[in-house]
């Protein structure tokens, strides 16, 4: 085959490799089915243990334990404080509404790039 391999082309060696399909031995096939039904017969399928004792036993339960509830306690304490206090650098909402049309107003005036940056746009 190598020496004749050398004179064909790729798509006549694809050729050649696709009409000689190597034959399974007799009792292969049979071994590895029977193989693989005595593995699937050993599996159990695991039942979930049902929850017990009052809501906020369930509830703790269901989220994952008191890490995961500490994280989520710690989370939506740190959001709530966010969203009551606000960053410094965004512009109060209060005053984009008073704000007209009329007046020259930058929400960013505290910024000096920023200020910097939208004159050289202008």
């Amino acid at each position: 085959m190598a020496e004749h391999g050398k004179d064909m082309d790729l798509d006549d060696l694809f050729a050649m490799a696709r009409d000689e399909r190597p034959e399974m031995p007799a009792g292969l096939q049979s071994a590895i089915l029977a193989d693989a039904a005595a593995v699937q017969a050993g599996w159990t399928t695991p039942q979930p243990e049902p929850l017990r004792g009052g809501f906020w036993l369930q509830l703790r339960q269901a989220v994952g334990g008191w890490p995961s509830l500490g994280g989520m306690v710690a989370a939506s304490a740190a959001g709530l404080w966010i969203g009551f206090t606000g960053p410094d650098f965004l512009p109060d909402p209060v005053t984009l509404i008073s704000a007209s049309a009329e007046e020259e107003f930058v929400p960013y005036d505290s910024y000096d790039l920023a200020v910097l940056l939208a004159e050289d746009t202008q």
